[in-house]
């Protein structure tokens, strides 16, 4: 049985049909966010797995993770570390190519973001596919830190991600 911050959160997250584009429901957590109780509770729930790791670093994926990153990671005292889209970053990056439906992308993270050996975690909204997460994973590995789990929002657990991570710790806040 759901406890009361998940029944919460599920009463606030709402279905679109259709988008972005026909035949997908994307969950819409804009409502959630706009609520300032649930939006800190919310934080607060999603970095408590994490508070006695000893994490120094929130990597956070653009740009739904953002939104969630920023507050976990003071939450946990930890600083911030923005996973953007190719050629958003002003200076050097290292960049981690991953697949989309039609296609490739690329997430960067400055090539001084993580000192070797910093103990981080990754935020983002939604754990789907699992490519995008398990991208940004590569790139902290790459760049020399220790990754110590991910955090979502939320998992669509019918998409199998969960699988592309790996042994590394998943926490969802809600899974569908």
């Amino acid at each position: 049985m759901p406890g009361p911050l998940e029944a919460r959160l599920r009463a606030k997250v709402r279905d679109v049909p259709d988008f972005p584009k026909p035949g997908i429901l994307f969950k819409d957590i804009t409502p959630a966010l706009a609520d300032a109780s649930l939006f800190r509770e919310m934080t607060e729930a999603m970095a408590a797995p994490f508070a006695r790791r000893g994490i120094t670093h929130v990597v956070s994926v653009e740009s739904r993770g953002f939104i969630l990153g920023g507050p976990i990671a003071q939450h946990l005292g930890a600083g911030f570390v923005p996973a953007r889209k190719r050629g958003k970053l002003p200076w050097r990056t290292l960049g981690e190519e991953y697949s989309l439906e039609y296609g490739t992308d690329m997430l960067e993270i400055h090539v001084d973001a993580l000192p070797h050996g910093a103990r981080v975690v990754i935020v983002d909204d939604v754990l789907a596919t699992g490519g995008t997460a398990a991208a940004v994973g590569a790139l902290v590995r790459r760049g020399g830190a220790e990754l110590h789990g991910y955090a979502f929002l939320m998992a669509l657990g019918f998409l199998g991600g969960r699988a592309r991570l790996g042994d590394t710790p998943v926490e969802c806040m809600l899974e569908y």
